[in-house]
């Protein structure tokens, strides 16, 4: 089963070295540039699917825009991973196997979930990266969502392992 790494915001900002946004995580559960650097290497290595979630995208592009420091270089960063990510450049995978999550149907499945998520203070872009990371467990992808966020962590799927068939004894 292949591996899906699901990229928050708040990883992605670390990755790109946003200043003021350098670490994330809990005291005992810290993310700064070289542990990301050091997931995202393994995982390449390991042959997963990256994944940018258009919220991340979004919000990780907002923060670039408020930075200070060289918000042109930080841009061009990520740009950069936008387009490998529009072509689809292994190991990420392209923004169009996420189109679905954006029709008629998701939008308002997102409408009328989001409000009680709202409550439990689960933003709407987090609400959309829970649903990248079902469409693809369902899509049958072990999934991980790499976050400094636990509430967020917390909703990435339960991978079910599948049992080997075994082999007839043909005696």
């Amino acid at each position: 089963m292949r591996k899906v790494l699901i990229i928050d915001t708040s990883i992605l900002c670390v990755y790109l070295k946003v200043p003021s946004m350098d670490d994330c995580g809990l005291n005992g559960d810290k993310w700064n540039y070289s542990r990301v650097n050091e997931k995202i290497t393994k995982e390449i290595n390991e042959k997963s699917l990256l994944v940018l979630p258009m919220a991340t995208l979004i919000e990780a592009g907002n923060h670039i825009a408020q930075a200070n420091g060289d918000r042109y270089k930080i841009a061009s960063d990520l740009a950069g991973i936008i387009v490998k990510v529009a072509d689809e450049e292994e190991p990420w995978a392209a923004f169009t196997s996420q189109s679905k999550l954006w029709d008629e149907e998701s939008l308002k499945k997102l409408a009328a979930s989001w409000p009680t998520l709202a409550v439990s203070r689960i933003s709407i872009g987090d609400a959309t990266i829970k649903d990248v990371a079902e469409y693809y467990s369902s899509a049958g992808y072990q999934v991980e969502i790499l976050t400094g966020d636990i509430g967020l962590k917390s909703y990435e799927p339960i991978s079910h392992i599948s049992t080997p068939r075994r082999k007839k004894n043909r005696n």
